[in-house]
């Protein structure tokens, strides 16, 4: 009815009617391909039992009729064996409009999405975020500072250059070794220690312990 008013029909519709005809002629071929294999065992029969009779001229007939049967059911072999490649083929299209069809609908899901989405107010928000992030931090950092003002007793300082004087001789290294002099020190000691001081600072070891005790004394 489709057809009769100019309408095509749909594609899986054309293959499910294909498919379907090529069915039907498979096993209309198998249902023939099996008389003739009776044909071939009665005519064989028949062949055997006229040779024993000695009757040469239907034996000789009946042989012809053996090998047209024998031909037809091997043209039925080959018949039902292109119907079963033409049958692949249009699995293969079938599967090839499947795919076309999902891709469709992703194309279009993802073509809705991109427009419901406003880059704009993303970039809005993120600025928003960083800045948020960025006061709480700084919160965080002030909150710590009053805190550890708020903490501090009276001997911290003795007890923390105590455990300067700890860890400098776990190390090895005495006080006055590893920390250079004040700045008037150092202009009046003159020419060792100027030549001490670049020894210090050219030491890893000795740097990053200069950095440790900084950190400590704060």
């Amino acid at each position: 009815m489709g057809n009769m008013f100019g309408k095509e029909k749909p594609l899986k519709e054309v293959l499910r009617e294909s498919k379907r005809t090529i069915t039907r002629a498979v096993r209309e071929l198998d249902r023939e391909k099996l008389n003739l294999e009776r044909e071939e065992k009665r005519l064989t029969a028949d062949i055997k039992k006229m040779a024993k009779e000695n009757q040469m001229n239907a034996v000789k007939i009946m042989a012809k009729d053996l090998v047209r049967t024998r031909q037809h059911i091997t043209k039925f072999i080959e018949m039902r064996s292109n119907l079963q490649g033409c049958a692949l083929k249009l699995q293969t299209v079938k599967s090839h409009q499947a795919m076309a069809d999902a891709m469709k609908s992703t194309a279009s899901a993802m073509m809705k999405m991109n427009k419901a989405v406003n880059v704009p107010s993303i970039n809005k928000m993120m600025l928003e975020f960083q800045r948020e992030n960025a006061k709480s931090e700084m919160m965080q950092e002030i909150m710590a500072d009053a805190l550890d003002d708020a903490m501090e007793q009276e001997g911290d300082a003795e007890e923390e250059d105590r455990i300067v004087n700890q860890v400098l001789d776990e190390i090895g290294i005495g006080f006055a070794d590893g920390i250079p002099d004040a700045p008037q020190q150092i202009a009046s000691s003159g020419t060792k220690q100027e030549e001490r001081i670049p020894e210090a600072a050219g030491d890893p070891a000795l740097d990053d312990l200069e950095a440790r005790l900084n950190n400590l004394k704060r």
